[in-house]
């Protein structure tokens, strides 16, 4: 069993390359158990050649154009052979260098389709500053009429899944993470494995929650994906995901 980990990225020179050591520290990388897939969108910052200096550690590498995050996540997907998906985000990290060995494991012992922890929200000034952690165990399918889900970053999932559900909606711009759990979850026809280890941490300030609009835009997103979905709610139910996320804080 190899584990594929997909990488998008766009003028991420400012920290794709801890990205990169934060992978290629991994003990389970180091036994020839990590297939890395990065999918760049055409960056004309110093992207590109960071990526290149690491090119012994990329199995493969494409920069071109794209629609967007999902639409690059999806390349990224479709050409992977591990028999495990992770998406890492250009500017996450994994919390120590056991991380992809203990996904694995888990796996194999849990024999489920798809395995989920939590994060930690770390500074964007300070490092070792902890902002939030994002606990995974709020989620539940039930949940899902709330705009709650796994944090996603932790997300382990056979590419069976993929296969039989699809992958990202490239219509969505913030929330296709959300769609494709709601698409999974709401058919009740997967296996999960949910732990509250830390396995990655973000920093603080995302695409999807660094402006109010976006946070905005994200609700909306989410209201339709649960329509697209056959999950019945509203927006003033949605809205109400911020109070689980408070949470989080203390």
């Amino acid at each position: 069993m190899q584990i594929s980990i997909v990488t998008v990225t766009w003028n991420s020179a400012k920290t794709i390359e801890e990205t990169l050591q934060s992978l290629y520290s991994q003990s389970l990388f180091k036994k020839g158990g990590v297939e890395h897939i990065v999918i760049d969108g055409g960056s004309t910052d110093a992207t590109l050649n960071i990526l290149r200096q690491y090119s012994k550690n990329i199995a493969l590498l494409v920069s071109e154009p794209d629609n967007g995050l999902y639409d690059a996540m999806n390349k990224g997907i479709a050409l992977s052979s591990g028999s495990v998906i992770g998406i890492l985000n250009s500017d996450d990290l994994y919390y120590d260098s056991n991380v992809l060995e203990w996904v694995l494991d888990s796996f194999k012992k849990e024999d489920v389709d798809l395995v989920y922890a939590d994060l930690e929200y770390f500074s964007n000034f300070r490092a070792n500053k902890i902002v939030r952690k994002y606990r995974s165990n709020q989620f539940s399918p039930a949940r899902l009429s709330y705009g709650l889900m796994p944090a996603h970053p932790t997300v382990f999932a056979k590419k069976t899944i993929y296969e039989r559900f699809g992958a990202f909606d490239s219509s969505f711009k913030i929330a296709g993470d959300f769609d494709w759990v709601a698409r999974i979850f709401k058919s009740q026809q997967i296996s999960y494995y949910y732990s509250s280890k830390i396995l990655v941490r973000m920093r603080a300030g995302g695409i999807s929650n660094n402006k109010i609009k976006n946070l905005n835009l994200k609700n909306i997103e989410i209201l339709r994906a649960c329509k697209k979905n056959n999950i019945h709610t509203n927006y003033l139910k949605i809205c109400t995901r911020f109070f689980f996320k408070i949470l989080d804080f203390f």
